[in-house]
């Protein structure tokens, strides 16, 4: 079996890189701070790496320590949600993790039509752009957003995305917009994690070249909509993503769908092995069939 460190160790190490103190650290596991500072230097001791920086002004993660917390936090939450749920008598848990735009924009408005029709599933649901390690038990299934290069796990693709030019309709009237070179005249908002970028949009559309510098750069989809819908530019997304905003009126495609660049990609992802319970698959049938709606 696998070196695997004492759990006080790690439990010390966790509090103490998430408070950023070893006295915090101590009053939340009733121990002295000292007694902190031997269980977290016995765990550099079995790892053979500096994971945190002590200095007088406080403590900081190594860039070891970075990596090493992003994994550990998620198994030891595994572990206690494991806990919690065989404490309570649940066997029906259900740990679903998405992309952060995703769950806030796309999942999160329909979960009531799920705990309808499955109330007897308790539902635990996690967001963050980093994917869940299933090693670690972190979660059931990861719904995620990317090329999909996932080896040795069910990787399911759940709709077909349009990416199109979206913007405010004032903003559309204020420019006068018409035609896709005008873009080149606006403020354009760049998402960074899009896998369609401007670039892609522009060589689809026109003889032109994306520019080089926008006004505003975001790392999420909600972020660059939002902006968009504030009227600070034009933001290239998802008409599936960003459905809510052009349903309420604050979101335009300014040249319709003529000129989408479409794409697959968000995937319901996990290991095989998952689907034997069966919270896993009303999930995923209930998640193919509202992504079957549009």
């Amino acid at each position: 079996m696998r070196s695997i460190p004492p759990l006080a160790n790690l439990l010390a190490f966790e509090a103490v890189a998430r408070r950023r103190s070893f006295a915090l650290a101590a009053v939340e596991l009733h121990l002295t701070a000292s007694a902190i500072s031997h269980q977290v230097s016995r765990l550099e001791t079995h790892v053979g790496v500096r994971l945190l920086e002590r200095s007088a002004h406080g403590v900081r993660l190594s860039t070891a320590g970075e990596q090493y917390l992003s994994r550990v936090s998620g198994a030891l939450s595994a572990i206690a949600s494991a806990s919690d749920d065989l404490r309570q008598g649940v066997s029906n848990s259900l740990y679903v993790h998405s992309s952060p735009s995703f769950a806030a924009l796309w999942l999160a408005p329909r979960l009531r039509g799920f705990a309808q029709a499955y109330p007897d599933i308790a539902f635990n649901m996690s967001a963050s752009p980093s994917h869940s390690d299933f090693t670690l038990g972190q979660a059931d299934i990861d719904v995620r957003y990317g090329i999909a290069q996932w080896p040795n796990l069910v990787v399911e693709p759940l709709f077909l995305e349009r990416i199109v030019p979206l913007a405010s309709p004032a903003f559309i009237r204020e420019h006068r917009l018409r035609r896709p070179e005008q873009l080149l005249e606006v403020p354009l908002i760049q998402s960074n994690v899009s896998v369609v970028q401007w670039s892609d949009w522009f060589a689809t559309n026109t003889d032109k070249r994306a520019p080089a510098r926008f006004s505003m750069r975001f790392d999420r989809a909600h972020m660059s909509l939002d902006a968009a819908a504030q009227g600070l530019g034009v933001a290239l997304e998802s008409t599936t993503i960003g459905a809510g905003h052009l349903a309420e009126g604050k979101l335009r495609a300014i040249f319709g769908a003529a000129d989408a660049v479409q794409v697959k990609a968000h995937f319901a992802v996990y290991p095989a092995r998952h689907t034997k319970r069966a919270p896993v698959e009303a999930f995923l049938r209930w998640l193919h069939d509202e992504a079957a709606k549009g």
